[in-house]
This record gives structure tokens, sequence and C-alpha cells, in this order.
């Protein structure tokens, strides 16, 4: 039996990458499609509207920010699937509303904390459950490159150069210690949290990709934007639909055994973005 794991997946586009995900999986016997959510009442009345529309779906709880709830899923996973993930969509995230009253310190320490971190964690404890030919798919935004332009050239120089993973945590550590001092942009970082993390997933993407080019598993990993999409995350701003903003992530999570190519690459409409072209130093 395959297994594809999406969190944060009661609402939104995680939702939308489960209804969508289900659809495109032959045959779809073959397949358990688990919608994950850390609130259980939200996540299994989510798992029944989709069975209503006729979709095989499968629940189980996930906190990304809690260290024993993703373990209980790592066991259980481990326990119930030996040959291991085949398709992990890391889409779980949060962002403060524009009218937010939280002070910049405080919106960088949650955001990066559920967006960054958490995702970072997801990664490092759920690599070594993926499979054979295994997609993992981290959901990022073009919030990121926004950020990287409003950087000064140096900071940007820093997160474009080459980092490690522990580097790159130093970083996002430093860009909090900052914000919640106030003096962030005069030391070079963007002022705007939610694109500070999802330049954390972007860069992360990238490194893991790298430490991972040797493994016999052959494991795709990219991140991607899924667009401006009408979400509660966006205020229902957005233009897209949410199976619209599914489509590019699900195109990655289903990439054809045998594919080497997007790796460790940030993609927007199933297209790799050319970050030197987006943010030129």
């Amino acid at each position: 039996m395959h297994v594809a794991i999406v969190t944060g997946a009661n609402r939104g586009i995680g939702n939308g990458i489960v209804e969508l995900l289900v659809r495109s999986l032959k045959p779809v016997s073959d397949w358990h499609v688990y919608l994950t959510a850390r609130n259980e009442k939200l996540g299994l009345e989510a798992v029944k509207v989709l069975e209503e529309k006729g979709l095989s779906v499968k629940f189980h709880q996930l906190d990304i920010t809690c260290v024993d709830s993703r373990h209980k899923l790592a066991e259980f996973i481990k326990d119930k699937y030996p040959d291991g993930i085949d398709i992990l969509v890391n889409n779980a995230g949060i962002a403060f509303k524009h009218d937010s009253t939280a002070s910049l310190g405080e919106q960088a320490r949650v955001t990066i904390a559920t967006n960054y971190t958490a995702t970072v964690k997801m990664c490092i404890e759920f690599l070594p459950l993926m499979g054979m030919d295994s997609r993992l798919v981290n959901i990022a935004s073009m919030a990121a490159m926004m950020s990287l332009r409003a950087m000064s050239k140096e900071m940007a120089a820093k997160f474009k150069g080459q980092l490690s993973l522990q580097e790159l945590d130093e970083l996002m550590a430093s860009f909090i210690k900052h914000a919640e001092a106030g003096d962030h942009e005069k030391v070079g970082f963007s002022g705007f949290a939610y694109g500070m993390a999802e330049i954390g997933v972007w860069k992360a993407t990238g490194i893991l990709a790298e430490e991972l080019k040797s493994d016999p598993r052959h494991i795709l990993i990219n991140s991607c934007c899924p667009g401006y999409v009408d979400t509660d995350l966006t205020s229902h701003r957005g233009y897209k639909t949410i199976l619209e903003g599914a489509d590019t992530p699900v195109y990655l999570a289903t990439l054809p055994k045998g594919v080497t190519e997007p790796y460790g690459q940030f993609v927007s409409e199933r297209q790799v973005v050319n970050v030197d072209k987006e943010c030129p130093l």
C-alpha cells in the first residue's frame, strides 16, 4: 500500500491538495491518503466532507509544532507502512493578518516557529521514513522573494549563499532577536515576518536536497508557491480557487518515477523560479 501525508489539511490549500491527490493517484485503491490536522474534530469533519464527494481519505492528528504529536505520527507510519512514505506535503503554516496588532517581534517568533522551524523538523524526522522514489514538497510562498528583495544586499547575499541548516537556524534566530529589538531593518532584514519564514522554508529545502543527493532512495524534494489563493490565510483576497492552488504542489508530489528534475528547487505555476533573476544582488 502506498501512503501520502498532507499537513495542515483540514481547510485551505492543504485540503485542496488532499482532494487533488486522491483524484490524481491511480489506482486510488493502492493509496492511503492522510489528511492531518492539529484539531482532531475539524480534521474528521474535513474527512467527512471529502468522503461525501466520493473520495477515500484517512485522518491522523498532527500538530507539527509538537514533538509528541510528530513522534506519534512517525511511530504510526513505521508500524503500519514498512515500505515508507511515498508522498509528504508539508503545508501547515500560519500568517498574521494585515491588520494584526501583534508586534513584529511576536509575529516573527510565532510565524518562524511554525512555518520554518516545525517544517524543518518534519523534514528531519520524516526523511528517514521516506520510501524509494518518494516525493517531499514543502509549501512556501513568493513572499520569500519579496522579503529577499526588501533586504540589504549584504543580508540577501547571506541567504542566497552556501549555508548549513545550523547557520540558517542562526540567521532566523537573529531575525527574531532584531525584530523584537526593532532594529531589524538597520541590520539588513526585511520587516515581513511571513516572508522571512518562507525564505527559511525555501533555503532549508535546498540545503536538505544537497544533503540527499547521494541517497539511494532517489527522493525528490522541492518547495513551491501555490499562488494567491482564496483562503482564510489570505483573508479570502486571493484570485485562485483552492484546487487551482493545489495544482503545483500536487504536480511536484506526483512526478513520475525516474524523473530527476526539478530537484531542490523553488517552483511556481509548475515552473522553476530563477531566484537570481527574481532577486538580483
